[in-house]
């Protein structure tokens, strides 16, 4: 049978990851999405369209993509708009259909309205498979809808090996924006480094507060101790997962963090906010899971003993590889 996936989801190299991750399963491959990524060089066909919740024609446009593409396979990333046209607008067709939630689809959004509520239940509802990277995720999504069926899969990781020493860094490269507590970061950084000034605070990254970090550093003294690096490319960030001794990480609200596996596989010890999906990877041979986000003790990495966490890291490593995650991905389809 002549495979053709569809694929919907926003730009953003998640999506691309995902696509990479499975493309060699399938003979054609659509990708619908919001804008289309000018700078990837591609082997599939893309079409934009608009996904903003006033744009109710998109389910007319996605209909007629479908009609036309003929897929064999649909694959919807986010349990969103993104999902609520494209099951709209294939109801009745012959194909099943995958749906990739991520953290905020289930864990924040029903919160905020009851609209949004009955929007995420209806894309739940109506997928044949629910998919996420964490436990926690998917029992909420059964809580909002049961008996629904679930896989806990993740995109898989490329690991490579580090070459670089372990110098006297914390690394952070979570957006910048109040989720991310970045701000919580500097300031418990500005009580570590009273007693460790041979340390650093290397904070990647970029958004809308990252001019009031820059402010925040200059208020506190910090300029000597902490550099923006702004946004970086695969390879500088894996170079400093290699470099730095700690990885923090402490939203609000997540899933399971593909960052903080590369940080952990790279020799990271990890400081993570008290989240049920931290739980799920972080032991106390790994990190700390941080209750106090006001106060976080960066000089308790010593506690942890370098042997253990070598011995979990590489479990890890084996979980959260690309071929075992393809596998999964390509018996989904396959059953």
């Amino acid at each position: 049978m002549h495979k053709k996936l569809l694929v919907v989801g926003s730009k953003t190299i998640h999506t691309y990851n995902f696509i990479d991750l499975v493309k060699d399963y399938f003979d054609e491959i659509l990708l619908i999405t919001n804008e289309k990524y000018e700078k990837k060089v591609l082997d599939f066909n893309v079409h934009a369209l608009d996904f903003r919740f006033k744009s109710l024609s998109t389910i007319v446009k996605i209909k007629g993509l479908v009609q036309q593409f003929q897929p064999t396979h649909i694959h919807i990333h986010q349990a969103n708009t993104y999902a609520f046209f494209t099951l709209m607008a294939t109801k009745g067709y012959d194909a099943k259909k995958v749906l990739n939630a991520w953290g905020s689809d289930i864990l924040i959004n029903p919160k905020k309205s009851f609209f949004l509520r009955q929007m995420v239940k209806f894309n739940l509802k109506h997928a044949d498979v629910v998919v996420a990277d964490s436990d926690v995720v998917l029992e909420e999504a059964k809580k909002l809808v049961p008996n629904i069926k679930t896989k806990n899969i993740n995109f898989g990781i490329e690991f490579l090996e580090c070459m670089e020493e372990k110098e006297n860094i914390i690394y952070s490269n979570r957006l910048h924006k109040s989720l991310y507590n970045i701000d919580k970061i500097i300031r418990s950084f500005a009580q570590f480094v009273q007693k460790n000034n041979d340390w650093k605070l290397v904070i990647a990254g970029s958004g809308e507060d990252t001019e009031k970090l820059k402010l925040l550093v200059e208020k506190l003294e910090l300029g000597q101790y902490v550099e923006f690096i702004g946004f970086v490319d695969s390879v500088t960030n894996f170079q400093y997962y290699c470099r730095a001794k700690i990885y923090v990480s402490i939203p609000q609200s997540d899933s399971v963090s593909l960052s903080l596996i590369e940080a952990i596989v790279s020799g990271c010890i990890v400081f993570v906010s008290d989240l049920p999906a931290n739980k799920e990877v972080v032991t106390n041979q790994i990190g700390l899971i941080c209750k106090d986000l006001e106060h976080i003790k960066f000089s308790d990495y010593m506690n942890i003993d370098r042997v253990e966490h070598k011995k979990s890291a590489k479990q890890l490593k084996e979980l959260f590889s690309k071929s075992y995650n393809k596998q999964r991905y390509i018996d989904i389809y396959e059953n």
